[in-house]
């Protein structure tokens, strides 16, 4: 077993913000492997989350970011236990990397329970005729649909996707270490996302098309 200096515990708390007892244990339990160590403190923290998701969160911060000299803009709501915690440079950091991330990922809806019946039904549809057109096997053709599903959450629903910041966490995770660091229930509540001149253009087609109608009566 590779011996733990303090540099290796230094190293891991840095990445984890897990407290030094806590990195030197988790070295020791993977045998000095970092990357063990880090997904062992990452567990951990998944569990600390799930210890707290229950507790109220009636205070938080509404954050804003904007993009691209004003063309992209955000709104999100960020929900915490304490308005302490909510004053604090860590709370109000994440509530500015999850409105960044928004404007950058273009997610549809917080969480899959989101997802509207009709949408579901729809994308649901269309991997199934996608699969069976491929020419699968009927056997198979569900579990394509339920992976393609997967795929669906992971691209659109913002707990599931990505932190454009660190590609190797879904924003759920990272929001999940923080509530290991910090102490206290944390959930996004809502958000909207604003583009420029979103749905403009196909609006003035429709009315260039009227127009174009009308002169040839």
């Amino acid at each position: 077993m590779a011996e733990i200096t303090a540099q290796m515990v230094k190293e891991l708390r840095e990445r984890t913000g897990a407290g030094m007892m806590d990195c030197k244990n988790a070295l020791n339990d993977c045998k000095g492997d970092m990357e063990a160590a880090v997904d062992a403190l990452r567990k951990k923290g998944l569990a600390a989350a799930a210890k707290k998701a229950g507790r109220i969160t009636a205070e938080g911060a509404v954050g804003s970011y904007i993009h691209g000299g004003g063309k992209i803009g955000v709104l999100v709501e960020v929900n915490c236990e304490t308005d302490f915690v909510a004053r604090t440079d860590q709370f109000q950091e994440l509530v500015r990397d999850i409105a960044m991330h928004i404007a950058a990922a273009d997610p549809r809806c917080v969480r899959r329970e989101e997802v509207t019946p009709e949408l579901l039904a729809r994308e649901q549809a269309i991997f199934r005729e996608q699969a069976l057109a491929s020419g699968k096997p009927a056997q198979v053709v569900e579990k394509i649909v339920a992976g393609k599903m997967e795929k669906y959450y992971s691209e659109f629903v913002l707990l599931e996707q990505p932190f454009v910041k660190n590609p190797d966490q879904t924003i759920s995770q990272m929001i999940a270490e923080k509530v290991g660091k910090i102490g206290e229930n944390i959930q996004v509540r809502r958000f909207v996302r604003y583009k420029l001149g979103e749905g403009i253009e196909k609006r003035q087609d429709d009315f260039a098309a009227e127009v174009m109608a009308q002169a040839a009566r």
